[in-house]
């Protein structure tokens, strides 16, 4: 089943070429994104993009032509199967928001132009007419001070949400995030419990620029006490967002900018995703590739051109950053005895350095080959939309890496 929408731009966001509408909605003056040309795209239940008048995003395809995936991608098979309710991604975590916000009176909501605007992303659309002011509570524009707000609110017992408008202006709190929200529980003796939920888009976008691509989880991750949550499907957005406003720990949330018009099937009944466990997106034989975010598309694309290869990859899917799931990684490891990470943080001290570490640490013996990461280039993401592809692994390079590895 495909699903067609208005696409803006020719940027990257599954590939080189294809992108999912993150600039549909108009953002506050402060933070300007200049209209692209439009182009409809159609993404497809198993994350195919085709793009439609776009002559760079033909050329792209051809990277995967007739190439066919003898295992689909598990998580849109479950789904799509199921009865339930199709959403995008930011339709998903708003609807996680708004059931936990009708479960439990002490979860709100703060962040710049939350309320009657209704988030950068329309994330918090509308709620703030259903709840009121005091529950959905818009602040002035300075991230350290309701940063810290939140977390003197968690304290009292409330379990707030807070939104960054952009994860790179959640810098300026993190003072409040790294001396308050990570260790106020161990420095209390236990006395206070901080159930925060911090979270907002960030990534590699369209043409946002340095301060706009920023990727905060290398940031965050040294920090003790807090947890980091990356959700990369409107299914797992929907369940992570409602397992992190229940933790009692502090939870930060990541969403990828080009992420929110990923539609899928969800289903009527309620659930919750784990907090710790990663997902099994892709079995196979011949090698573990480990990703999460954005690059779960990217990892997919390059999924069915190895397939039409002869190689029959694992794609892992490890949604929490920290901790790891080092049991599905594992299993994951034993059976393969190949390791190749893909992610859009920066080399230097990212989420696939810590991940190459733990997989040594602990699995080294069940390694045939040494591990190899694929991380965005230690520059900051260039403007111009050519240049800012480059600094992003692109499915080719997928291909070719894993192609190395299994000789």
């Amino acid at each position: 089943m495909a699903t067609l929408f208005q696409g803006v731009g020719a940027a990257t966001a599954f590939s080189a070429s294809k992108s999912l509408d993150s600039s549909k909605f108009q953002l506050p003056s402060r933070r300007f994104l200049s209209e692209r040309n439009a182009s409809f795209l159609v993404v497809r239940s198993d994350g195919r993009v085709v793009p439609r008048s776009n002559a760079r995003a033909r050329r792209a395809e051809q990277l995967i032509t007739n190439a066919v995936a003898t295992k689909p991608d598990s998580s849109a098979a479950s789904t799509a199967s199921k009865p339930g309710h199709e959403l995008l991604l930011f339709e998903a975590l708003r609807e996680g928001l708004e059931e936990e916000m009708d479960r439990d009176p002490q979860v709100c909501v703060m962040g710049e132009d939350v309320g009657h605007y209704g988030g950068s992303y329309k994330v918090t659309k509308d709620l703030a007419e259903k709840y009121g002011d005091l529950r959905v509570l818009d602040t002035p524009i300075a991230e350290n001070s309701f940063t810290g707000m939140g977390i003197g609110a968690a304290m009292t017992g409330l379990r707030p949400i807070i939104e960054g408008m952009n994860m790179g202006f959640l810098l300026l709190a993190f003072n409040q995030i790294s001396n308050n929200c990570g260790m106020l529980h161990y420095t209390s003796g236990g006395q206070f419990k901080i159930p925060v939920v911090i979270r907002g888009p960030g990534g590699v976008g369209r043409q946002l620029g340095a301060e706009h691509s920023q990727r905060l989880e290398s940031y965050f991750q040294s920090i003790p006490g807090i947890q980091m949550v990356a959700c990369s499907t409107p299914y797992n957005a929907k369940g992570l967002m409602k397992a992190a406003i229940r933790s009692d720990n502090p939870v930060i949330l990541f969403e990828h900018v080009l992420l929110y018009n990923l539609k899928e099937r969800i289903p009527d009944e309620e659930y919750i995703c784990s907090l710790e466990e990663a997902e099994m997106v892709r079995p196979g034989e011949h090698v573990t590739i480990l990703t999460y975010s954005r690059m779960r598309y990217h990892v997919m694309q390059a999924a069915k051109t190895l397939v039409n290869k002869g190689y029959d990859p694992e794609v892992i899917d490890i949604r929490s950053l920290k901790p790891f799931d080092l049991y599905t990684i594992g299993n994951s490891v034993k059976k393969t005895h190949r390791v190749l990470i893909v992610e859009e943080c920066m080399r230097t001290g990212g989420i696939g350095a810590s991940l190459t570490a733990a997989i040594t640490e602990n699995f080294h013996d069940y390694l045939d080959a040494p591990i190899v990461c694929l991380s965005s280039q230690d520059v900051p993401t260039p403007y111009a939309g050519t240049l800012e592809e480059w600094t992003v692994v692109q499915p080719l390079q997928i291909v070719t890496a894993v192609e190395k590895l299994c000789q």
